[in-house]
């Protein structure tokens, strides 16, 4: 392996861990509606479990409402179920076919929360770049143990790898403050 293919590789699983982030910040909720916050609502299908997406429609009816549109006419109670009990604190209500998921407004206390939990994201997101730059640093330090690369390409590389590191951090700073901003809006 070359000091460039370190290099790719460490910023190729840096921005995984970004995309990883990213995921995980749209299931924290915010005052408004998103289906994306139904996606690891488990539901027992035929004696197996499976995402809620596989069994139904999902979609938004208005900034505050999700719908659940069960693709076979027995689900609509077990889709209920799996959504109740799941920890999102949700009460769908079912109008006929269609499942109806209001979103409870949140109060200041419950905002301050998800504002707490989108930050130990971000901060285990940071923790992941910085193992990612560790791991690229050693492979380029063992590179120069082995005598396949100089001092001075060491030195480089890492800078380079860094700089890599910096701008992924800023990344999720960013997406941090962003999300914060939405949960506290009202």
């Amino acid at each position: 392996m070359t000091i460039a293919d370190i290099k790719k590789t460490a910023e190729t699983k840096m921005d995984q861990s970004i995309t990883a982030f990213k995921n995980n910040l749209q299931k924290i909720r915010t005052g408004r509606a998103n289906p994306a916050l139904l996606d690891t609502v488990q539901v027992e299908y035929y004696g197996s479990m499976v995402p809620l997406s596989q069994v139904a429609n999902v979609a938004l009816i208005d900034s505050r409402t999700i719908s659940v549109q069960p693709w076979e006419k027995g689900m609509g109670a077990k889709i209920e179920k799996a959504i109740r009990e799941s920890d999102l604190g949700l009460n769908p209500a079912s109008m006929g076919d269609l499942i109806r998921v209001p979103m409870p407004p949140m109060s200041e206390e419950r905002r301050k929360e998800m504002t707490k939990l989108a930050r130990n994201e971000g901060e285990s997101a940071k923790i992941a770049v910085r193992n990612l730059r560790r791991d690229a640093n050693e492979s380029v330090k063992k590179l120069v143990k082995d005598k396949l690369a100089s001092e001075d390409d060491q030195k480089r590389a890492e800078a380079e790898v860094q700089k890599f590191t910096d701008r992924h951090i800023a990344e999720i700073d960013v997406l941090v403050a962003g999300k914060e901003q939405e949960i506290m809006a009202v």
